[in-house]
C-alpha cells in the first residue's frame, strides 16, 4: 500500500467511525482550532480529553460534545505557562487511572506574543511564548509517553506555522518556538521509529479564521480565510489509523500554489 501524500492528508474523507475506540487529548481545546478539533474527533467516535486554562470554555465544549451524542469527554484544566513537569506526571497518572488509555495528542495550545524586532523583544514575554508553545509541549509529551507507547498506534500531532518552517522578521519568539517544535517532532521520530509504533507529525494550519490570526493581522478581512471546520480533514487523518506509517512530516494544510 502506497503511503499517503500530503494531498491525500488534506483531502482525507473519514469514515464515520474512524476514531472509534480511541482516546485523544486536545490542548487549547476551549476555542478556535482546538475546540473544533475536539468536536470533530468526538463526532468520529473518539473519547476526547479537553485540556485548557479556562474551565468555563472547556465546560462549553464538553456540553457541545454531549449534545452531538459523542462519548463522554473529560475536562483537564491546566495553565501550560505555569504547569510543572510534576503536574504533567500527575495528569498521566490521572488519565491512566480514570480512562486507562491514550491513543493520541493534538498539541494545539499556543501563544502569539509580540510582533516586534528581536532586538526589542520583551524578555518576559519571550519566556512565556517559549514555555507555552515549546517547553510545555515537550514536557507534556514526555510525561504522557508511557500511555502513548501502550497504544496500538499512538499519534502525536504538533502545531507548527509557516513562520516555523520559514522564519520571518518580527515574528520573534512565536517563529522560534515553532521552529523548535518542528525540530522536536523530527528528533522524536528518529529516536522512536525503530522501537515503537508511535508517530510524530506537525500540522501547519496556515491562515485560519481564529482570534490569534486576528491579533496577528488586524487589518485582514477574516471572511477571506478558511474556518477551522474547513481544514479538519488533515487533523482527523493524522489522528486516525489511515496515517499509520506517516512519521516526521510537516503537513501544510493550505499550501500556496
Amino acid at each position: 500500500m502506497q503511503p499517503l501524500t500530503h494531498d491525500d492528508i488534506r483531502q482525507f474523507v473519514p469514515s464515520v467511525d474512524c476514531l472509534d475506540g480511541k482516546t485523544v487529548l486536545v490542548t487549547g481545546a476551549g476555542d478556535g482550532i482546538g475546540r473544533v478539533a475536539a468536536l470533530t474527533y468526538a463526532r468520529y467516535g473518539a473519547t476526547v480529553l479537553l485540556l485548557g486554562r479556562t474551565s468555563s470554555k472547556l465546560e462549553y465544549v464538553y456540553d457541545e460534545i454531549e449534545s452531538l451524542g459523542g462519548k463522554q469527554p473529560a475536562m483537564l484544566p491546566m495553565n501550560l505557562e505555569g504547569a510543572t513537569y510534576a503536574d504533567m506526571q500527575k495528569l498521566e497518572r490521572l488519565i491512566d487511572k480514570e480512562v486507562g488509555q491514550l491513543d493520541g495528542i493534538l498539541h494545539n495550545a499556543g501563544m502569539l506574543g509580540q510582533l516586534t524586532p528581536l532586538e526589542m523583544y520583551d524578555i518576559d514575554t519571550f519566556d512565556q511564548v517559549m514555555k507555552v508553545n515549546f517547553t510545555a509541549t515537550f514536557m507534556l509529551t514526555q510525561a504522557l509517553l508511557p500511555l502513548l507507547k501502550d497504544a496500538n498506534h499512538g499519534s502525536i500531532v504538533f502545531t507548527s506555522s509557516t513562520v516555523g518552517t520559514h522564519p520571518r522578521a518580527f515574528w520573534g519568539a512565536y517563529a522560534l518556538s515553532k521552529q523548535a517544535v518542528e525540530g522536536m517532532s523530527d528528533i522524536f521520530t528518529q529516536e522512536t521509529q525503530n522501537t515503537t509504533n508511535l508517530r510524530f507529525n506537525c500540522i501547519n494550519p496556515s491562515g485560519t479564521r481564529t482570534n490569534m490570526r486576528a491579533h496577528a493581522y488586524p487589518g485582514e478581512n477574516p471572511m477571506s480565510l478558511k474556518t477551522p471546520d474547513d481544514i479538519m480533514a488533515g487533523y482527523v487523518c493524522l489522528m486516525s489509523d489511515a496515517s499509520i506509517g506517516i512519521r516526521g512530516q510537516v503537513v501544510d494544510l493550505q499550501p500556496k500554489d
